[in-house]
């Protein structure tokens, strides 16, 4: 059984390796369709090293079992407590998909004030987010505002539709509309395009809407894929104006 999980887990690894590099699409068929050689060759041709081999390994076993690195960091965590341990364990937390847990630790960090609190409360800020504890994602985006790191980020789209959802319109516009960059930033434009509509400014929006379908139409075809659900909705809110 556990031949079978591991033979899953390196197929798996494989095919993510090949669309994050955007290797030809011959591979995927040898990966997919021949199994145990397929995934060899792959492995053996376009991946591994002997630099590399340690992190392949562990990011496997962390597919076959994804509480294992949490459990390993937690033993290290009771060994040495530092803070870098410490910041360990609370990502792997959020890569588990663990957020309450992931804020007890991120949180633990603030109180280390030698230490650069921006990785922590950026990481506060989206954990808050997928929580929808919206005052949460407020209270830390409000702590690295004026950042330079935080000017554009994901963090500032979420405590723009933060505020947004606790109803300070004109502060989430503010925020929002510095995601709004030509030729980036799909999503994130749908959605302050979608804050105009919202508030009655259907012009604006619709001049938006109309600025991104015009942009769809010059990606390259990777790109056409990532944000194809993006397209789609761009193009049905259009048809609907």
């Amino acid at each position: 059984m556990f031949r079978y999980y591991l033979i899953i887990a390196i197929q798996g690894y494989c095919l993510y390796h090949i669309y994050k590099n955007r290797k030809p699409y011959y591979w995927y068929f040898l990966v997919f369709f021949i199994p145990v050689i397929g995934p060899i060759i792959y492995f053996i041709t376009n991946i591994y090293n002997r630099r590399d081999a340690e992190k392949i390994q562990n990011e496997i076993t962390s597919i076959i079992n994804p509480t294992k690195k949490i459990r390993d960091l937690e033993k290290r965590l009771e060994f040495s407590e530092t803070y870098s341990n410490r910041i360990a364990l609370a990502d792997a937390y959020v890569e588990n998909g663990d957020m309450p847990n992931a804020i007890v630790n991120y949180k633990h960090t603030l109180k280390d004030t030698d230490q650069n609190d921006l990785h922590a409360r950026q990481r506060l800020v989206l954990c808050y987010f997928q929580l929808e504890d919206f005052e949460g994602v407020v209270e830390h985006a409000e702590k690295i505002k004026n950042k330079s790191e935080f000017v554009g980020s994901k963090q500032q789209f979420c405590y723009g539709l933060a505020l947004k959802q606790l109803g300070k319109v004109d502060k989430a516009e503010e925020q929002l509309k510095q995601i709004d960059r030509p030729y980036s930033n799909y999503n994130e434009r749908l959605e302050l395009a979608k804050f105009y509509l919202e508030h009655n400014r259907t012009s604006e929006g619709k001049e938006l809407l109309e600025e991104i379908a015009t942009e769809s139409q010059h990606m390259t075809k990777p790109n056409r894929r990532i944000y194809r659900n993006t397209i789609i909705e761009v193009e049905r809110l259009l048809k609907s104006l």
